[in-house]
């Protein structure tokens, strides 16, 4: 590369962006459901609730494979979809 001249801002693969947000999204509400089955999502809520100044009004339900299968289905795909989008707006913003 010559001095004075850079390369610009990268492309981000669509596919790749929408991968890794997907996963990660999806990771989230693993987690989450390990939570809910090992009977720790209750209090994590209240203490992240509380330390917002917040009353939890919810409670948490008790765990169901079949519900918490489609949670994360669902929001890999909402997060795949986000990420996509996300990854298509940068490169079209960022054309050089």
């Amino acid at each position: 590369m010559k001095e004075g001249k850079s390369k610009g801002v990268r492309k981000v693969k669509e596919s790749k962006a929408a991968l890794i947000f997907g996963t990660f999204v999806a990771l989230m509400h693993l987690i989450w459901s390990i939570m809910v089955f090992l009977g720790f999502a209750q209090g994590y809520l209240n203490f992240i609730l509380g330390l917002h100044f917040l009353n939890n009004p919810y409670t948490v339900s008790a765990f169901n494979l079949t519900n918490a299968v489609i949670l994360i289905a669902v929001t890999f795909v909402i997060g795949y979809l986000v990420g996509w989008i996300f990854a298509s707006l940068w490169n079209k913003l960022h054309k050089g």
